[in-house]
C-alpha cells in the first residue's frame, strides 16, 4: 500500500496573545522539517495481527489506542462525515505507522499523524473534503493538526491554531536536537500563565508575521522568540543543561534547533 509522509515543524517564534476559552492564543510561524517525518499506510488485517472490530494502530507508541491523534482524527471525521465507508475502510485495515518523529519533542509528531491520517482517507474513500473542510475537522483533534492539512513550507498560524496563513520564504535546513525529556505541554501553559504571562500586543504580532524567519532568528534570542521555553525551563530543571547558545526552542518542547550551516 502507498505510504504517506507525516512531515515535523518547528516554530520559528511563538508568542501568546491572549486567552479565548479556555485556551491560549497564539502567533507562531511554522516551518515544515522536510528531513524528518513519519510515513503512514493502510495493512490488511488479516496480515498482522489484529481483530476485525478493533481499531488497530501498528507502531511505536507509549499511549493506548483511545489516546492516540490518528484514533482521535477517525472519531472527529467519523463525526463529521457519518461514513460508513470510513467503519468498513478500518474493520479491515489497520494503520501502520513507522515513527521517527520523537514524542513530547514539540515538533508535532502527533498532530501530523492525525492531518496524515484525514487525508489518507479522504483520498482512499472520495469523500471530496476540502483542506478547509479537513482543517476543521482537524481542529478537534488538537491545535497544530490544521498546518498540517494544509502542507505549506511555512506559515504563520494564529488563533488557537485555526487560522493558518501561508507564508512565502525560501525553505529552510535544521539541525535538530531532542533531550529524553517528557514535557507536557498543559503543565507549560500552566507555568506560563501562573509566572510568565505577559501577551503580545496586535502591533508586535503583525510586525513579526511580516518578517522572514532567518530574520526573526537573526533578531531574537531563544527566549525573546518563544514565550514557552522560560516556563518549561522552570518545570524541567534538567533541560538547562540541554540549552546551547544559537538553538532555538519548538513548541513546548523539548526540542532546540537552529538552522544548518551551508
Amino acid at each position: 500500500m502507498k505510504k504517506y509522509k507525516a512531515y515535523a515543524k518547528v516554530n520559528i517564534f511563538l508568542k501568546i496573545t491572549g486567552k479565548r476559552d479556555g485556551y491560549h492564543e497564539i502567533v507562531s510561524r511554522f516551518m515544515k522539517v522536510n528531513d524528518l517525518y513519519d510515513e503512514l499506510s493502510f495493512v490488511l488485517k488479516e496480515n498482522v495481527q489484529a481483530k476485525a472490530n478493533e481499531f488497530k494502530i501498528i507502531g511505536d507508541f507509549d499511549c493506548e489506542t483511545k489516546q492516540n491523534t490518528i484514533y482521535k482524527a477517525y472519531v472527529a471525521l467519523k463525526e463529521a462525515t457519518s461514513s460508513d465507508a470510513l467503519e468498513k475502510l478500518m474493520q479491515s485495515y489497520a494503520v501502520a505507522v513507522e515513527k521517527c518523529i520523537p514524542a513530547f519533542a514539540g515538533l508535532g509528531g502527533g498532530s501530523s499523524d492525525a492531518a496524515t491520517y484525514l487525508k489518507m482517507c479522504n483520498e482512499v474513500l472520495h469523500l471530496g473534503l476540502s483542506l478547509n473542510e479537513l482543517a476543521q475537522i482537524g481542529l478537534h483533534v488538537g491545535a497544530d493538526v490544521p498546518f498540517f492539512i494544509y502542507g505549506y513550507e511555512s506559515a504563520n498560524v494564529s488563533g488557537i491554531g485555526e487560522v493558518v496563513e501561508f507564508f512565502e520564504e525560501k525553505p529552510l535546513k535544521f539541525d535538530i536536537y531532542t533531550p529524553q525529556i517528557q514535557i507536557s505541554t498543559p503543565q507549560v501553559y500552566k507555568a506560563y500563565r501562573e509566572n510568565f504571562y505577559a501577551p503580545t500586543d496586535d502591533f508586535e504580532a503583525e510586525t513579526l508575521k511580516k518578517k522572514s524567519a532567518l530574520d526573526i532568528l537573526n533578531e531574537l534570542d531563544a527566549k525573546e522568540a518563544n514565550d514557552l521555553l522560560l516556563p518549561a525551563l522552570q518545570e524541567y530543571e534538567d533541560l538547562e543543561q540541554y540549552y546551547k547558545k544559537g538553538y532555538y526552542f519548538s513548541g513546548s518542547g523539548s526540542s532546540f534547533f537552529k538552522v544548518k550551516e551551508k
